[in-house]
């Protein structure tokens, strides 16, 4: 194989393995079937039948095994539903096994039972959502324990689900009038790209990275080759650099995850919780108490590999920096996947942002090798590397909070209100003055002996910027800090009984059932919220732009407001459960309220965005387009005045 073609085939290799295992591990080797008979009220008895597939060995559910209670469970997304034990229609076999000695198990068809009971008699719902639990295996010393098998069966007798996710009379491609923002979805991708390339630059001010930027470059540009030869290489390599982080992203397009999967990301309060531990472990490697590193093998491989001539070879050295600096680089571009995914571009959008970051990281080596003369004006690695690396350690610690601020909000815990927020951000803004003053030392740093223009300049600005914040612990005026709107907690969500800043106007509506019967008895548009309680931009609107005089005014007065919440954890009726195909062809579980108003927001006006802002009339028409987030008031009147323009022109 020729070298150029060398590379691509390894990355190829990489994700066909990748999707090899996904695919392995998200389809059942068994062929489920699940059927349903009424016992009683409230109570069903299930079968579940299948036939094995090839040499594999389905456990029956009576054998044990190790770290499980039972080989075989049945769970539901509503706890007020519980099952009995399995029992087994076809006798099972006996099977020797290397780890169990015996096995209880069948290599040909199966049947199982399971009763069902409902607490609530008079909520059965006519479709039945759950999960089988079985365990499987293969001789001589293979099992799989706790494989899932997800079904929807019909119940007799069950309440038929009046939801509607899909509704046909809402066009939001042919308004009644054409304002709002013409291509809602999408529309940040650059910005995207921007943010992206913004901690590439950041990046590139580590340890891990910094020194190797000369080294790097003279290694091409002095290694007994013609200038243009060495040119062509370094900027082969830093190419190499960006297409590594581009196809990063790749398997997120390979796996097709639906929208609603890749928006619960950033609002699922466990992820929320998980992250914050994430960030928190970043921060202290960045402190200098240890390392986060990729097995070093990896490393030693790549390493090898780039000693190999051509293009191969230089692949193979952009491949082992992008491994080596992980330990620097990987806190940021983790930073950067959680902010891209939870957007509404999904993969799109992660792709920009891995591409912004690789074509920041790659930039200088290419840079500086039209132009070496350039590497003279770059300062000389030294401390100030480190103190960048800490300081970096303190943000993620920022980070981190949001992240917890978040999952509280989802749950309304009320553990992180406001104040609790802003003195945390507080404290860790001192914090970052003290350590640029020297006044703070980690493991890694060196004494301070003078302060350089540019770390007197850092100074000054965390000084500014924590001043700015403190206010905002207080319960006075001064404490509505607008430049971070939608960071802290909202307003309202306060530790004071009577927060001076929380404007409590109007109470939307969280049923779009409800406002809709009310928009109709009151002869008045419908504007909808979709809205979310870890949303940024949403408190912003909220507290910047709905609270202006006019908009205010425009709201209350004409309009009927209902606020969809995309990240609602608390489960629907049980009746209220189902299994929704989209107009895709996916089939979508719809549990929680928050499925309920995510599959209406895509299904209805095409995007997984928050804030997104939609008029309709009482008959269900889209007055307008939608509107995203739009910081300034007077545009946002003139679309809420423009709605109720539709709306005259309508009746």
């Amino acid at each position: 194989m020729k070298n150029y073609l060398r590379p691509i085939a390894f990355i190829c290799g990489i994700f066909l393995f990748n999707i090899h295992l996904f695919a392995q591990d998200s389809l059942s080797i068994f062929p489920w079937k699940v059927t349903s008979k009424k016992i009683s009220d409230g109570v069903y008895e299930l079968f579940f039948s299948t036939q094995p597939v090839g040499n594999w060995l389905l456990f029956s559910p009576e054998q044990l095994v190790p770290d499980l209670d039972a080989t075989t469970t049945l769970e539901f997304k509503d706890s007020s539903i519980t099952s009995g034990k399995f029992s087994e229609t076809i006798k099972t076999k006996i099977f020797t096994n290397t780890l169990f000695n015996v096995v209880k198990g069948y290599d040909s068809g199966a049947i199982w039972t399971a009763k069902v009971y409902f607490k609530d008699k008079d909520s059965v719902p006519a479709q039945l959502q759950g999960k089988l639990l079985y365990t499987y295996g293969k001789e001589p010393d293979f099992y799989y324990p706790n494989t899932e098998f997800s079904f929807s069966v019909a119940l007799e007798g069950g309440i038929a689900s009046s939801l509607r996710t899909k509704i046909s009379s809402i066009d939001i491609q042919n308004p009644v009038n054409n304002c709002g923002d013409d291509d809602f979805q999408g529309k940040s991708l650059w910005g995207i790209f921007l943010l992206g390339l913004i901690g590439g630059f950041i990046a590139l001010l580590t340890p891990c990275v910094f020194p190797m930027i000369p080294l790097t470059v003279s290694f091409f540009t002095r290694r007994g080759q013609s200038r243009k030869k060495g040119v062509f290489n370094a900027v082969m390599y830093g190419f190499f650099i960006f297409l590594i982080y581009v196809l990063l992203s790749v398997p997120f397009h390979l796996f097709n995850a639906s929208p609603q999967v890749l928006n619960n990301i950033s609002t699922n309060v466990w992820l929320n919780l998980f992250f914050f531990v994430i960030f928190i472990l970043f921060a202290i490697s960045f402190f200098g108490f240890f390392e986060i590193t990729l097995p070093g093998g990896l490393a030693s491989k790549a390493d090898a590999r780039s000693g190999l001539g051509s293009i191969g070879g230089i692949f193979f050295m952009a491949f082992t920096l992008a491994i080596v600096s992980f330990s620097c680089t990987g806190p940021i571009l983790g930073s950067l996947l959680v902010g891209a995914i939870s957007s509404n571009g999904g993969p799109l959008e992660l792709s920009f942002g891995m591409g912004g970051f690789g074509l920041g990281l790659a930039l200088p080596f290419a840079i500086f090798a039209v132009f070496p003369n350039w590497l003279q004006a770059m300062p000389k690695s030294g401390g100030w590397l480190n103190s960048v690396k800490v300081v970096l350690g303190f943000l993620e610690v920022a980070m981190a909070v949001k992240f917890l601020s978040n999952a509280d909000l989802v749950k309304q815990w009320g553990f992180i209100k406001r104040e609790i927020f802003m003195g945390i951000w507080s404290l860790i803004g001192i914090a970052i003055v003290l350590y640029l003053l020297g006044k703070i030392r980690f493991p890694h740093d060196s004494p301070v002996k003078k302060f350089s223009k540019a770390r007197i300049g850092f100074i000054a600005i965390f000084t500014l910027a924590t001043l700015y914040m403190i206010p905002g612990i207080t319960n006075t005026r001064w404490a509505n800090l607008h430049l971070i709107s939608g960071f802290p907690p909202p307003l309202c969500y306060s530790v004071y009984k009577d927060p001076v800043n929380c404007k409590r106007g109007f109470e939307p509506l969280r049923d779009y059932e409800e406002a809709l019967k009310r928009a109709r008895a009151e002869n008045k548009p419908i504007l909808i919220d979709f809205t979310g309680w870890a949303c940024v931009n949403c408190r912003r609107m909220e507290e910047a732009v709905w609270t202006d005089p006019l908009v205010d005014s425009l709201m209350r007065k004409n309009y009927v407001v209902v606020s969809l919440y995309v990240d609602e954890s608390r489960n629907l009726p049980v009746s209220e459960q189902i299994i929704f195909t989209t107009s895709a062809g996916k089939k979508e579980s719809i549990v929680t309220v928050g499925d309920r108003w995510t599959n209406f927001q895509i299904e209805n006006f095409h995007a997984t965005t928050q804030p997104q802002y939609a008029i309709l009339s009482t008959d269900e028409r889209a007055l307008t387009r939608t509107k995203g987030y739009t910081p300034d008031p007077d545009e946002f009147a003139d679309w809420l005045q423009c709605g109720l323009d539709a709306f005259k022109n309508r009746k």
